[in-house]
């Protein structure tokens, strides 16, 4: 006879249920360690992570990016963590009754994680679908071994063998945190060799080095933004879930396509031998809404882009060159597309390799970056650069194109209150109402201060670095008491007034005044 199947409670249920957390704790400690042997970035958190990043409507991820800020990342990542948990919980209980369904409802999660890492635009081969598909294979194993003391207990045992599924479930907790730890020293390992480059480099002393800051660039107002932004403080938007960490002795830069009659490979030490230069540029990303913070100045080192080009034969459209549109691609496979004039025309386009006396950090691009003075970050700043290619806007959209975003935009003059912050109270008197301006490339000629519906009233500007960097200004208010709404606008080098019309983000950038409500008290 067969023996009638043990009586299941809901104690058996939860337990089958935490069956499915432990397997897929399981799962994710193998895939970790086979993503540490091939590379990070197939894990399958970040290929899933980069493919849901890949295809959320613009929409969302503005929404992420003024909600979450910089960390919106982690917040993908733990949502992500968060449905893997709850998929397994239901595919433990599937499996006391169809072990063979939750089975494959495990294997299909692993071909799903392998898919999102093989179609990644910086796959290299299949072997990136190697963690998904052995953490699916771990996670199975475990949850078999697991459910099958709940559904086939010891012979003669009268119910489920929970005393068995307990100190089971614990040895394999025990050996999952075992892999994640070791696969966290694989990692740090492979980490290590571009840590230790990046401690070994040592940046050249600049053949053009960048004016000293001015006297008088830095206001004495308490609350403004910093002139020069530390690279801990400095924006980071990208798309990125795991940050590349590249050997510097082994990074190289290929640039090729149309009209590079002279196509070649550069090494980071090749750049360096180069004539080198030093500059100070505002950077603004196009998701900075009106008085975001998304923006930031620092003094960056490296060498001029437009040369590079022109010893590889590029001429720029005005010249007869036949691309507009350079295309410059990150190890992440990244795509971002900048107009061949604009960074031939003259301007300091780098590719630098330092930041405020430093080599990159590895979350500003080290080793090496784009910085164009004049143009949003998703049309110039290409973090992590391999590959300059020479093409046409008619031929290629870059990545963010597709996605609803300008081909081609320059920054926007904009301006924004530093302090007092918003809904702030004050006492009356003289207060400081002060922030920074910025128009890169054609810099800040005026800011003016309006108070609720009053006249508009010059501010006193901080001294001008260059007209690639931002600008600190500051008005001194006669504040009476009451509820008050202050209001900037910039006028930027070219004599142009910075428009009133408020705007989102997309296609192009926001645009509108920053205001704040502020209350002043009688005292």
């Amino acid at each position: 006879m067969t023996a009638a199947p043990p009586t299941l409670t809901p104690t058996d249920r939860l337990l089958a249920a935490l069956a499915g957390l432990v397997a897929g704790f399981g799962g994710l400690a193998v895939a970790a360690l086979v993503a540490a042997a091939v590379r990070p970035e197939a894990g399958p958190v970040p290929a899933v992570g980069d493919a849901v990043v890949d295809r959320t409507p613009t929409a969302v991820k503005e929404w992420a990016i003024r909600t979450f800020g910089e960390s919106d990342k982690a917040v993908l990542e733990f949502g992500i963590l968060v449905l893997l948990a709850v998929l397994a919980a239901a595919l433990g209980l599937l499996a006391l009754r169809r072990p063979g369904a939750a089975a494959a409802g495990v294997g299909v999660l692993g071909v799903l994680g392998a898919l999102a890492a093989v179609t990644r635009p910086d796959s290299r081969s299949f072997t990136d679908a190697l963690p998904s598909l052995a953490g699916a294979a771990a996670a199975a194993a475990v949850l078999q071994v697991l459910v099958r003391h709940l559904t086939a207990p010891r012979s003669g045992a009268p119910a489920p063998d929970r005393r068995g599924f307990l100190l089971t479930g614990a040895g394999m907790v025990i050996g999952a945190t075992g892999v994640t730890f070791l696969a966290r020293s694989v990692g740090s390992t492979r980490s290590e060799h571009a840590t230790a480059s990046r401690d070994a480099l040592r940046l050249p002393r600049p053949a053009s080095p960048a004016p000293a800051v001015p006297p008088g660039a830095q206001l004495p107002v308490e609350g403004i933004s910093p002139f020069v932004t530390s690279n801990g403080d400095f924006y980071r938007v990208d798309t990125a879930l795991v940050v590349p960490r590249i050997d510097a002795d082994t990074w190289q830069l290929r640039v090729h396509g149309t009209g590079v009659p002279r196509e070649r490979v550069f090494t980071l030490r090749e750049l360096m031998r180069r004539e080198v230069i030093e500059r100070d540029v505002t950077l603004a990303c196009v998701s900075n809404e009106v008085g975001g913070s998304l923006v930031g100045n620092a003094r960056w080192l490296g060498v001029r882009l437009a040369d590079l080009l022109r010893e590889c034969g590029v001429r720029p459209p005005s010249a007869g060159g036949p691309a507009d549109q350079l295309v410059a691609r990150s190890v992440d496979g990244m795509t971002i597309g900048s107009p061949v004039e604009t960074v031939m025309d003259g301007r300091d386009a780098l590719l630098a390799f330092g930041m405020n006396g430093e080599p990159l950090p590895f979350a500003h691009g080290f080793p090496v970056r784009m910085v164009v003075p004049g143009l949003y970050g998703y049309v110039s700043a290409c973090k992590w650069i391999t590959s300059i290619e020479l093409t046409t806007f008619a031929a290629y959209d870059a990545y963010w194109v597709p996605r609803g975003w300008a081909a081609q935009a320059p920054v926007k003059t904009e301006s924004r209150i530093d302090t007092p912050r918003a809904f702030s109270s004050a006492g009356a008197g003289t207060v400081a109402v002060a922030g920074v301006a910025w128009a890169q490339h054609r810099g800040i000629s005026r800011v003016q201060v309006r108070v609720d519906d009053g006249p508009w009233q010059d501010a006193e500007l901080g001294a001008q670095d260059s007209r690639d960097t931002w600008r600190q200004w500051v008005h001194r208010w006669q504040a009476e008491p009451g509820r008050h709404t202050l209001t900037v606008r910039a006028t930027d080098g070219t004599g142009a007034v910075q428009t009133e019309k408020r705007q989102g983000t997309m296609p192009d950038g926001a645009t509108g005044y920053h205001s704040v409500d502020v209350t002043v008290d009688a005292r």
